[in-house]
């Protein structure tokens, strides 16, 4: 695949994208600085007007058509999400279907949501006016996007930006930005022009520069607090949609299907070796069932192979580096040293760090406070209802949360009463279907993603009302 456009009028260093598992070298970017910004803005704002000026048929089978050459080219598609970002091959195959499905999403969203009839007779003194409202690209957008999937968190990015005529400049992770790429090329290839979307490759003094760009009039970002807080005094005047960190509570009470249960929790604790921000963290478990639960829930963790992602029979591949498994590797050690008691796991070869189960963590301590962003979960016993629930929302920030009950009114209580942004009923909290909407709950929430409401987000309303003298 050619980088030339990505690489045009950079000179200087450029950025080795390495494989998590075995540190070979899978590629290589520019590493573009604050001094390339002016010519990737100058090239969004002409992107800006030739997206705009695409009807929405087109906008919809560039899309369309990008989902069908991404589904011929799957496995290359997954074999690049393996060597670059360390997930395991059947979690690669499944990333590429969804964004396979966000493309699709976002091509429908091109052709149906283009605003709506505003009944001005329905208010006294506008018996005379008729009118609508459409729905218009807001013009430049920035999308910031994480290593931990790829694929289709850039397509939850670019597919709506697309549909509702916006161009992007489009920062991958640096660790991990060649499905991106790739992506882009895809759409390049189903006719998008190549001005409207612009890839721009490198660090935080790059993203730091794009954020302030004043013709920029949103930022889109996926990452962590830190980065968040810092984008949010940066931007100055435009939209912000942020998709930020999460630590997952899933409360299982006694009523539950405790087999389909445990299974369910292993998959939210262990998918993408935990670096998933709806990843099932915190377990709170009834306390009547909590010995039998937490025996079945190790020994099914115990079973997960943990190693080279390659592999079919790799449940839990590397994490993205070295420092990120030894981090996590800290922060476990700090909780046993804390008082925790370690269950299984905890054991770190290179970047692979082991499924690794706690009880008895205190409830000061980092691990239960903050997201851990790794395979390490918590078990934790409750006595009451009310308890659970206070449990859940103790971290001032939210994403999914998770009730495994055959009690529907309890049920529909916890999703009431959890303050989060999704609550999953007899799922873990890391279920997410690409048309719902998805963002945080208190500390943090800026936005929705999910395809219609991050069109909707992309897009701004414009009036059109007619005074009927006659």
């Amino acid at each position: 695949m050619s980088l030339s456009r990505l690489a045009m009028a950079v000179v200087g260093n450029q950025i080795d994208v390495l494989n998590p598992f075995d540190g070979s070298v899978v590629g290589t970017v520019p590493e573009m600085c604050a001094a390339h910004v002016p010519h990737l803005l100058a090239q969004g704002r002409s992107g800006a007007q030739v997206c705009a000026g695409l009807p929405r048929y087109r906008r919809a089978q560039i899309l369309e058509q990008a989902a069908r050459n991404i589904e011929r080219d799957a496995g290359s598609f997954a074999r690049l999400i393996v060597d670059e970002a360390g997930k395991t091959i059947r979690q690669a195959e499944k990333e590429v279907k969804r964004c396979i499905n966000t493309l699709k999403l976002s091509a429908e969203e091109a052709k149906r949501n283009a605003g709506e009839v505003v009944p001005f007779d329905a208010y006294e003194g506008s018996e005379s006016r008729q009118g609508w409202f459409s729905r218009e690209p807001l013009g430049l957008i920035v999308a910031i996007t994480p290593y931990n999937d790829p694929l289709n968190l850039v397509a939850h990015k670019l597919g709506p930006a697309i549909a509702g005529g916006n161009a992007v400049i489009l920062k991958p992770s640096e660790l991990a930005p060649l499905s991106a790429i790739k992506l882009v090329a895809c759409l390049v290839d189903a006719g998008l022009p190549a001005s409207v979307v612009t890839v721009a490759t490198g660090g935080a003094e790059l993203g730091k520069a794009l954020v302030a760009a004043r013709e920029v009039r949103m930022i889109s970002f996926t990452g962590g607090f830190v980065t968040g807080e810092h984008i949010a005094r940066g931007a100055g005047l435009k939209k912000l949609a942020m998709d930020l960190g999460g630590n997952a509570p899933v409360i299982v009470l006694d009523d539950c299907d405790l087999q389909s249960t445990v299974e369910s929790c292993v998959s939210g604790a262990f998918w993408a070796a935990g670096q998933n921000c709806i990843g099932t963290q915190r377990l709170l478990i009834q306390a009547s069932i909590y010995e039998v639960f937490r025996d079945k829930f190790v020994a099914l963790s115990k079973t997960l192979i943990a190693g080279n992602p390659a592999a079919s029979s790799t449940d839990i591949g590397p994490m993205i580096t070295v420092q990120a498994a030894q981090n996590a590797e800290a922060v476990v050690s700090e909780a046993l040293q804390q008082g925790a008691r370690l269950l299984c796991g905890h054991q770190r070869e290179g970047a692979c760090y082991t499924a690794t189960v706690l009880e008895k963590v205190d409830h000061a301590s980092r691990l239960w406070r903050n997201e851990v962003f790794a395979p390490v979960v918590v078990l934790e016993p409750f006595d009451t209802f009310d308890e659970a629930i206070a449990l859940a929302n103790e971290p001032e920030y939210s994403l999914h949360a998770g009730i495994f009950t055959n009690d529907l009114g309890k049920a529909l209580s916890a999703a009431r009463r959890i303050d989060a942004g999704g609550v999953m009923i007899n799922d873990s909290s890391d279920y997410r279907f690409d048309a719902m909407p998805f963002g945080g709950s208190k500390y943090g929430s800026l936005g929705r993603e999910g395809v219609r409401f991050a069109y909707e987000e992309m897009t701004q309303p414009k009036v059109v009302c007619v005074n009927n003298l006659c």
